[in-house]
């Protein structure tokens, strides 16, 4: 454990509150590790280590400093207590729990852990239990609570009847089953129903939406079963529904910036219909802060077209981002005790008032519900009518298993570059290259596909041949559980090469993959690159990226588009960041940053969580 002296009380007070600033400000001067949270030396003081999900970091950052400065902050001994808070996704902190927290990149284990659905708790207890250990999530207390709602725009909404009718799953496994789609509601406009839908292994929207549509499939509001899972009447209804979505992903945050870009551009409809979110995205949203988070400079806008909340007639589930106090080999009992401590403070009163200016409902039930949860917000805080348990653990990790197989298939281009600079050390302690982390990566990453999955791989570089090739495709689209060793030898096997002819690459890809379109599958290109454009031939980049965005647009937009979605890996300190980012957003994609080479394998993953 970590401890510091009385006397640097005040100087962890200001260490945390800039913390807390850091979060949000993106200039606050502090180092910060790869995960964005700030490096606070607390010095000798008892400190409790708090992994949070990203949604609350700000607010329980701030609450940190504030306890500090508390009545509460000593222990029986008199000793000051330091809460240490560090942003980890939810599900993702239940995997490194359950497989190993490796302090070195991940930051220091938790003694509390607040992921943003005690779901995840009940997930992480029964992986302990299945391989013989005893749970350690057992003490949860919730802090904050937010439902799973349906968001849609508002005349999408009114077209199915808000807010006289009660909506919910039905109705979406309506429109999502049927050839005409929003024609007929009168709008063959807006043309198919999209859904926006997260990976439930990863995001707790995706986990709850998962729950929520299997209770309304079974026809229960209680007492799911795993003969409820088998019946063939709730496969099927799993399998539609999913057959409407349009990608998955890691988080909300790319749904939610897209349908604000798409809304700015002047059409809302043409991305997804309707979005299975936490109400306070809701909010977020509507008030022109689409992520939750506003940079420095920043000015929220408003949408052109709000969304509106649909609390499913069938039930939801809450969002409760329980405080779990961690039973854990690693957790001393006055660790515990000081911890208890922070999370008596943070059910004060007063500090669950604090939760309303974010968007939350407060978990103290003896705070009242008020705005922003509210009418003007789309919301209705006398909803939700009908609330859904989390299912038994098993039962819980059997939804997940069968999601596995339910989901909607993918076709996707795996295109890797293999210019010279892959060839630079990227591991200093191992020697390992750029190249070596990232075939490495891909080749993990292909076990996250399922087996009916279609993936293809090409390389790209200048000079493939004698005539000048800038790609070569390696493994044609196939069917991944036939080719999935295939695709793994290919990858072992490449070597750094020549220059880098990005939108060359990329507007090819594209075009083959628009041309032979899968409306049954997610349609996407998956773009790892370390560098610029740079095709040796001296082509106006300004030129070729204009016609490459044009592109992207145009196949992104309207009621019969053929969206193909870019995701992009800016890989390495050099990659062009800014330009990949301006692609993924044209496709309705999302970027990542793999600035850090080591942390391709975990950027990865996050990628084909859209899949």
């Amino acid at each position: 454990m970590r401890r510091t002296t009385v006397f640097r009380r005040i100087s962890i007070i200001l260490a945390i509150a800039l913390a807390a600033a850091a979060c949000t400000s993106g200039d606050s001067g502090l180092s910060l590790d790869e995960n964005g949270n700030p490096i606070i030396d607390p010095g000798d003081c008892l400190v409790i280590d708090v992994a949070v999900s990203s949604e609350k970091i700000e607010l329980l950052s701030q609450l940190a400093a504030d306890f500090v400065d508390s009545d509460l902050a000593e222990t029986d001994d008199g000793e000051c207590i330091a809460p240490i808070v560090q942003s980890k996704a939810s599900g993702g902190a239940a995997q490194l729990l359950d497989q190993g927290w490796d302090e070195a990149t991940e930051g220091p284990r938790p003694v509390i852990w607040s992921p943003a659905s005690s779901a995840w708790g009940t997930v992480l207890n029964q992986r302990y239990e299945t391989s013989g250990r005893e749970p350690i999530a057992i003490d949860a207390t919730p802090f904050m609570l937010t439902p799973l709602v349906i968001a849609m725009p508002r005349p999408m909404a009114e077209a199915l009847g808000w807010p006289d009718e009660a909506l919910g799953w039905g109705d979406v496994l309506e429109l999502a089953r049927s050839a005409q789609g929003w024609a007929d509601f009168g709008h063959p406009e807006w043309g198919a129903f999209r859904l926006g839908k997260t990976n439930p292994n990863f995001s707790t929207s995706g986990l709850s939406a998962l729950i929520a549509q299997t209770y309304a499939a079974a026809g229960t509001t209680d007492s799911l079963s795993a003969e409820d899972l088998a019946k063939p009447e709730v496969v099927q209804y799993g399998s539609d529904v999913e057959s409407a979505v349009v990608h998955y992903g890691d988080t909300t945050l790319t749904f939610m910036n897209n349908w604000y870009r798409a809304d700015q551009r002047g059409n809302p409809y043409a991305y997804v219909s309707a979005a299975a979110v936490e109400e306070k995205s809701v909010v977020d949203y509507n008030t022109g802060n689409p992520d939750g988070v506003l940079s420095q400079g920043e000015e929220p806008r408003e949408p052109r077209v709000p969304l509106v909340a649909i609390y499913p007639e069938e039930g939801t589930l809450y969002s409760d981002n329980p405080m779990i106090i961690l039973d854990a080999e690693w957790v001393s009992d006055e660790e515990k005790a000081a911890a208890a401590k922070f999370v008596e403070y943070v059910q004060l009163p007063q500090n669950q008032e604090k939760v309303l200016e974010f968007g939350f409902r407060p978990g103290n039930p003896d705070v009242a519900v008020g705005a922003p949860i509210d009418a003007s917000n789309g919301l209705d805080a006398t909803q939700p009518q009908t609330l859904l348990d989390v299912p038994p653990p098993a039962v819980t990790v059997s939804i997940l298993d069968a999601w596995d197989t339910q989901r909607k298939s993918a076709r996707v281009t795996l295109v890797i570059d293999v210019s010279g600079s892959m060839g630079d050390v990227a591991d200093s302690d191992t020697g390992e290259t750029k190249l070596d982390l990232a075939k490495r990566a891909a080749i993990e990453a292909l076990d996250e596909f399922k087996d009916d999955d279609d993936v293809g791989l090409r390389i790209f570089t200048s000079d493939l041949d004698a005539a000048g090739a800038t790609f070569l495709d390696l493994v044609p689209p196939s069917r991944v559980g036939d080719v999935r060793e295939n695709l793994a030898n290919r990858i072992r096997d490449l070597v750094p090469l020549n220059g880098t002819p990005l939108y060359d690459v990329t507007q090819a890809t594209y075009d083959e993959l628009n041309a032979t379109y899968d409306p049954a599958r997610i349609n996407a290109l998956v773009l790892l690159t370390d560098g610029r454009n740079d095709d040796g031939n001296g082509s106006d980049d300004a030129r070729q990226l204009d016609a490459l965005l044009d592109t992207l647009t145009k196949g992104s937009e309207g009621a019969t588009s053929k969206p193909v979605r870019v995701f992009p890996i800016a890989y390495g300190g050099d990659a062009d960041l800014g330009t990949l980012r301006r692609i993924a957003e044209a496709s309705n994609g999302a970027v990542y940053d793999a600035s850090d080479p080591r942390s391709i394998t975990k950027v990865f993953t996050a990628v084909v969580s859209n899949f």
